[in-house]
């Protein structure tokens, strides 16, 4: 399992492997908004957690489409499925590859780019705590989907339409954590609930991906 793992973030760290594309995208899409909605820092200031989170999502779409396919394309993932390691466990740790190379840096990030939406400073604290829980779940949701589309042809467009109904209850619960610790509102409830998600797909998703795998490797 370790020697997966270091094969996977050996492989998105490289160059061509989308490491730093995602945090491109986060980095543009942050800039762009002021630009979109003027300068008003009242409005930057109220529209800054859901900013964040959506750039965030989004971010990690772009890399989705890699957690299966460059093994399915060398025969890797063949050999992935008849090793002894479970085909749940070689899924749970390339999600946990994913995140490490995606959704870690994207919540890093997310407090610098926070300055220049004017985010409120008891919000930074919280926005850092629903991006570590949340994009977890995004990540394992989005092997999924890979799982889903893995072989198809210019699967990446039905990767995003399927994977994006199934981010929205972490979308609305993160953004809403960010948002009231922005506002010194209490966070417990849209925490536990956000907490709730990624512990749930944590425990199913590796196995319906696998399902998903055997199914598309027949």
């Amino acid at each position: 399992m370790i020697a997966l793992l270091r094969r996977d973030m050996a492989v998105a760290t490289r160059a061509g492997g989308g490491f730093g594309l995602g945090l491109a995208f986060f980095l543009v899409v942050v800039v762009l908004v002021p630009l979109s909605v003027g300068p008003d820092t009242a409005v930057l200031s109220r529209i800054a957690p859901g900013i964040l989170w959506l750039g965030a999502l989004l971010a990690c779409l772009l890399s989705l489409d890699r957690i299966f396919a460059l093994d399915f394309e060398d025969g890797s993932l063949d050999l992935l499925a008849t090793a002894p390691l479970p085909l749940e466990g070689a899924v749970a740790v390339k999600a946990f590859a994913h995140w490490l190379t995606t959704g870690l840096p994207l919540t890093l990030m997310a407090p610098v780019l926070g300055v220049l939406l004017n985010l409120p400073v008891p919000g930074y604290r919280w926005l850092l705590a629903s991006l570590l829980l949340g994009t977890s779940a995004l990540s394992v949701i989005g092997a999924f989907g890979a799982a889903l589309t893995v072989g198809l042809r210019r699967g990446g467009l039905l990767l995003s339409l399927l994977v994006l109904p199934l981010y929205v209850p972490t979308l609305i619960f993160g953004a809403e954590v960010a948002r009231r610790g922005a506002e010194g509102m209490p966070v417990a409830t849209p925490l536990a609930l956000l907490a709730g998600i990624s512990l749930g797909c944590a425990a199913l998703m590796p196995f319906a991906a696998a399902a998903a795998l055997r199914v598309n490797l027949r």
